[in-house]
């Protein structure tokens, strides 16, 4: 793929490169495997090669929608051409994440839900026991229930005490109406014994929070950060008894625009965010829904549809349109509680209110992925305009130095 006008990306063949005027930073764009390609999570593999899956196919919800994944060796300058993990021609598979186990093993956790329909989602596993060459079957983990589907975003966080948590979010539609988002509400998933068994403790009064980020700090307090389905602001909330129970979440200082967001915590105990800083007050429409090009059958429009009102519509429910961009680096020295070094990694108006690829008529910068390198490295990747990922690596002062 070749730049022949505004919209169109840079050559998708993984290689890193200097940003011109910029020598702290180097990008890449992934080898793009199909027309759309969202979502990505990066991870350090077993044996250190830098891992990357997405989901990607001719639009979110679509059946033709599945997992990819590239990796790129350590020294290496180009990422490896992708390989696809799922292949349920039924379901679209999103929202992938790769987690290396204390024990050795590499999972591959992921949703599929029918068309639009995200309250029908259920979360899949796949596991490899050699660093991701092969894989085992699919096979289900987390059913979707009458209450609604079940979706994940986020890493699973291994604590201290060996504790796993993989944080979900269940997405419940009103009865006799489409998914839209309104109603969903955030929980974590709780293994003690390495996965064999789970048991859920949800976070009360989490309403529209979704994309539950949860790190341990240095002092045990686990500090979670949320997706705004109101698209106000980044949400915060701790928990001190090992996620048994968690504080309702309250807003930070940060934008947020309907949109996820990734955290992590650096060698030297700050705390690194990748999101957009924008939010519904930057929105010039608003569209239905996440899914309102697409039909029951997984059918797509070419016409984005009408917005559902105009952007300082005060009407409740989840907001759809804010501009996802630009997409921004953030570093908070006091555990999350400010964020007072910013810094954007891409810029643009980050126009999502159609998620059509085919015509390149989404712009939008979305869906950061953030880890730190043994080296101090920070690995960050991030959808752009739905055509591709980009890969960017930069210092942990990059983001003060500009």
């Amino acid at each position: 793929m070749t730049a022949d006008d505004d919209t169109a990306i840079p050559l998708t063949d993984g290689r890193l490169r200097a940003r011109p005027g910029d020598p702290g930073l180097r990008e890449a764009f992934l080898p793009a495997p199909a027309v759309q390609n969202h979502a990505a999570n990066l991870t350090v593999l077993p044996g250190g090669d830098l891992g990357c899956v997405w989901f990607g196919g001719t639009q979110e919800g679509v059946p033709d929608i599945s997992v990819w994944f590239s990796r790129l060796a350590p020294g290496a300058d180009t990422w490896t051409e992708p390989v696809r993990l799922s292949d349920d021609d039924t379901r679209s598979e999103q929202n992938p994440l790769l987690f290396p186990t204390p024990a050795g093993e590499l999972w591959l956790l992921y949703t599929a839900q029918r068309a639009g329909d995200q309250d029908t989602a259920e979360v899949r596993l796949r596991v490899s026991e050699d660093a991701g060459v092969t894989w085992g079957a699919p096979r289900t983990l987390f059913p979707a229930t009458e209450a609604g589907g079940v979706f994940i975003r986020q890493p699973v966080a291994v604590l201290d005490s060996g504790r796993w948590l993989l944080p979900v979010f269940h997405c419940v539609a009103t009865p006799g109406a489409k998914w839209v988002g309104d109603r969903d509400t955030s929980a974590v998933m709780i293994s003690d014994d390495q996965g064999r068994t789970w048991r859920e403790r949800p976070v009360p009064g989490s309403t529209g929070c979704v994309h539950m980020n949860v790190h341990q700090l240095p002092d045990t307090t686990l500090l979670a950060l949320f997706r705004s389905r109101w698209a106000d602001a980044v949400y915060r909330s701790h928990s001190t008894d090992g996620g048994e129970t968690w504080s309702e979440p309250v807003r930070t200082e940060l934008p947020n625009n309907n949109s996820s967001v990734q955290y992590v915590p650096l060698a030297d105990g700050r705390l690194a965010l990748v999101y957009n800083h924008s939010s519904r007050a930057d929105a010039t429409a608003r569209r239905v829904s996440l899914y309102d090009e697409i039909d029951d059958q997984g059918g797509t429009s070419r016409t984005p549809a009408p917005s559902a009102a105009g952007p300082d519509d005060s009407a409740p429910g989840a907001f759809w349109g804010a501009p996802r961009a630009p997409m921004t680096l953030a570093l908070s020295s006091d555990h999350g509680l400010t964020w007072p070094v910013r810094r954007d990694l891409d810029t643009g108006d980050g126009h999502c209110l159609t998620n059509n690829s085919r015509d390149r008529l989404n712009r939008e910068l979305s869906y950061p992925t953030i880890r730190q390198g043994s080296d101090g490295t920070l690995h960050i990747a991030y959808t752009y305009h739905r055509q591709a990922i980009k890969y960017v690596r930069v210092a942990p002062d990059w983001a003060a130095d500009g």
